[in-house]
């Protein structure tokens, strides 16, 4: 049974059991999903879980939208520039419980542009699996402009509109274990 208390410590995340997914209007008609296979994050939790701050890597690099042509497109000059930029960041700057909910403040970097984002979460409780690691669960949604982070290719159609949207959902299944308590 899922305990509802993270304990203090040093969270790492195990991303054989997270992933960090995105969606994005494409030709006004549709959406493209994707995801980035390689990432990194740390929580840590003081006595106080108010106090906790979080932060995390992408490799930017790792994107795959499961249509290789699109994802090195996606990776060139035209989008992240990975050549340049390798990968995003994120730091958290404040945490404020909202309902049964959290409101996770942080400031996310992509192509070395650094915006402010908040990340509604869901503590989805803690457990001590079978071999004796505590581990906890979250998930994150948030909605960001690609063009605020120097994404700003524009690819109008025409008939109007765009290929692709501004508007980008991230969202976030993480699972993280107890490294020091």
């Amino acid at each position: 049974m899922a305990e509802k208390q993270l304990k203090p410590g040093i969270w790492k995340i195990d991303a054989a059991h997270s992933e960090i997914g995105f969606s994005v209007r494409h030709m006004m008609v549709s959406k493209v999903r994707g995801r980035f296979e390689k990432f990194d994050a740390t929580l840590t939790v003081p006595e106080d879980p108010a106090q906790a701050s979080a932060t995390a890597t992408i490799d930017a690099t790792s994107i795959n939208t499961g249509q290789p042509q699109r994802d090195e497109h996606i990776r060139s000059a035209d989008f992240f520039q990975v050549e340049t930029y390798p990968e995003f960041t994120f730091a958290s700057t404040g945490v404020a419980q909202k309902g049964e909910d959290f409101v996770l403040t942080g400031d996310l970097t992509i192509k070395g542009i650094t915006n402010p984002v908040e990340l509604v979460l869901e503590f989805n409780g803690s457990t001590l699996d079978p071999y004796g690691l505590q581990r906890a669960g979250f998930h994150a949604v948030t909605e960001i402009s690609r063009k605020e982070f120097g994404v700003d290719i524009e690819m109008p159609m025409d008939g109007g509109g765009v290929v692709v949207g501004d508007k980008i959902k991230i969202e976030i299944d993480a699972e993280f274990t107890l490294q020091e308590g």
